[in-house]
Order: C-alpha cells, then structure tokens, then sequence
C-alpha cells in the first residue's frame, strides 16, 4: 500500500474527528493506524498485531465512526472484549471520539443490571461494546439485533479466542450476516489464534507491527530476592518519590493475602481481580486514577486493556509463565504519548532464568537493581 493512500485517510478525516484529534496530544498516527485504517475503510476483513500501547483502539474506532449513519436508527457495529474493564475503556473512546457526531453507543457486560442494558438498547444505539457472555444472551432474546451488524470487532482477540469464551464468540459470529466485516485485534497472536480466526473470516488481510519497531520505551529491570522478601521491596518502591505502580500477582488465590501483609506494613493499596464487583472495581480504578493511593494489585486477567496514564512502575511479583504476559504486563507503562517507565520484576532464582530468556526472546536490555536507601539503584 503506498504512503499516500495510507495518509490520505487521514487528511480526509470526519469534521467531528480532527475536531477531538485537536484537542487530543496525538502528532500522528501511529504505524498500526496507518497500515490497518485504509483497509477496514475498504471493507476488508483484517487481522492485526501491534505491541501494546500502540494505538489498536483508535485504529479500528476512527474509520468505524466515520461509517456510522446516525440517520439509521439500529446497531451498526459491535466491539467484543474479554473484560469489563476493557469495554468501558474502550466506550470511553467512543465517547472522546464521537463528541457532536451524532453517533449513540452503549455497554453490556456481564455482572450488571441487566434490565438497564435492555433500556440502553432500546434506544437503538449505533455502536454497542460488550463482553460475550451478556452480548450473546441479548442476542438470543432478540434484544440486540445481530442481522443489523455490518461490522463485527474482536478486541485482544487472544483472550476471546480461547476455550473460556471460544463457543460464545463462534455464535456470536454466526448470528451476523454472512456478508459482514471482521476485524481482529490483539498486542499477541499465537498460531492457534490466527487459525481460529481465519475460519470465520474472509481472507483477511494480517498486518503484524514489529515488536522492535514500536516496543513501549520501557526500563526493565530486575531484583534478585528470595520470595520471602519480596513484600519488603514492594513496600520500600512503594514509598519511593512520585510512584505510581500497578503489582501483578500470577495467582488469583494470592492476591488478598499479599494484599493484607502489605497493608499490615502501614501501605494504602487497592486490588483489581475477575472475580470483584464492578463496582469495587470501579471505586479502586478511580482512587489509583486520582492519585489517592499509589500502589494497585492485580491479575493478568483484571488488567488486560487497562490504560492509565503516567504510571511509573509495574512490578512483577512473579514472572509470568508465558512470555505474551509478560509484554501485557510491560505495556501497561510507558503507553503512547506518555513518558518511559520502569518494569521490575522480584525474581528468585528459578524466575531470573525465565526472565532472562524472555529478554533475549524480545531483545530487551535487561538491568540488575537493587534498593538502596530508599531508591532503586543500578547495581553497577
């Protein structure tokens, strides 16, 4: 595709959109947007990896927007997710991006009211994001009319296109019309995934953005300790100057009683795992978001999609056992426009080897640290 049909969708971009384009903090677009947008603006299918941080939501959401007839009165185009996070993440963006469009959208997700979601639909919105689950059972009650969808977004496609949700989806796909676009998005794409997908799609067209080419500017480090004292290092970066950091921790089972110890240590933190209410999930994004606490504890899971600005550290309690994670987890600093920020994993000696694979996998310069009155220090 030459360079000015891939720019030229920019320039001819929706009155309402280089309207919020001019109050966003966006110089240009970003490689992901320029390779994928002429194509879904073409009707193709497509299938698209980009690293985490790049710009994947916006790059299907603008030309979605643009196609939008806010004469016709019916669901247009449907965004699926993984978590509920993620969905209201992703309506934000739509509603940043659809101001004095005319455009209506709306959310269904599992775990809430969902008598509300069926006054939400009749109103008949044009864009509807969601995760399957309460997606496929308003299908199934006719609520949401899924013969109107021209086109269908799987959104972090490699946590929808598992066993978990698999089933859902594939229905999903086959209540839509058959002539429907697909577009699937994800920071990773195992094989398996990109098989799945290409069963239920039209020869898509797959745009991969290189890992290298747009890695978040990221410092990763490490601190070798043993288990043990890995609350101590938490507690001692957590009183760091101007900290603001998202703790994974691997195991779900975990997470409340590493949350409790840390507490008992005189530290403020919330946590952010699957199984919480939305509500409780809601009031602990909003407390880390204004600054009122500086250390959040979460699962892989409950984090997938998060985007919040200017964290500084993300701590890996453990090192994940697959190397996608791991990239997750890394992308949730350092997101686009933002400053760098600084990974650091506490790793014992099983987790260093690990680590240090990962690193050479994803040819990341990998930094040894230690603390040092109160400071995270270059062991050299």
């Amino acid at each position: 595709m030459s360079e000015s049909s891939k720019s030229s969708w920019f320039q001819n971009m929706a009155p309402f959109l280089k309207e919020a384009w001019e109050l966003s903090n966006f110089e240009q677009p970003t490689s992901v947007q320029q390779n994928t947008i002429p194509l879904i603006k073409s009707g193709k299918d497509v299938i698209a990896e980009a690293p985490t941080g790049s710009g994947k939501t916006l790059a299907y959401l603008w030309p979605l927007l643009e196609q939008i007839d806010p004469a016709k009165k019916h669901t247009q185009f449907l965004v699926l997710a993984s978590s509920h996070e993620l969905v209201m993440q992703i309506h934000q963006e739509v509603q940043t991006w659809s101001k004095n469009s005319g455009v209506t959208s709306a959310t269904l997700i599992g775990g809430a009211n969902v008598k509300r979601q069926i006054e939400k639909l009749k109103k008949k919105p044009q864009m509807v994001i969601g995760t399957p689950g309460r997606v496929y059972e308003l299908m199934k009650q006719k609520k949401l009319k899924a013969h109107e969808i021209k086109t269908l977004v799987l959104d972090e496609a490699d946590q929808l296109l598992v066993p978990e949700h698999m089933e859902t989806v594939q229905n999903i796909v086959k209540a839509t019309l058959k002539e429907r676009q697909i577009l699937l998005f994800s920071a990773t794409l195992p094989n398996e995934v990109e098989n799945t997908a290409q069963e239920f799609m039209k020869e898509p067209e797959v745009i991969r953005i290189e890992k290298e080419a747009l890695r978040p500017d990221a410092v990763h480090a490490y601190i070798s300790t043993q288990d043990r004292d890995k609350l101590e290092i938490i507690r001692k970066l957590a009183r760091m100057e101007s900290f603001k950091g998202l703790a994974f921790v691997g195991d779900i089972g975990n997470l409340s009683v590493y949350a409790e110890k840390i507490r008992y240590k005189g530290l403020s933190l919330e946590i952010l795992h699957s199984d919480a209410k939305k509500e409780e999930r809601a009031k602990a994004l909003k407390k880390f978001r204004k600054g009122d606490i500086s250390l959040l504890l979460a699962t892989d899971v409950a984090a997938r999609g998060l985007d919040i600005k200017d964290i500084t550290h993300i701590i890996n309690l453990n090192v994940p056992k697959s190397p996608s994670d791991y990239i997750h987890r890394a992308g949730r600093t350092a997101r686009l426009g933002s400053k760098s920020g600084v990974v650091v994993s506490l790793v014992n000696p099983v987790e260093e080897k690990r680590l240090k694979k990962y690193a050479r996998d994803f040819n990341l310069r990998l930094e040894k640290r230690e603390m040092y009155k109160g400071k995270l220090i270059d062991c050299k």
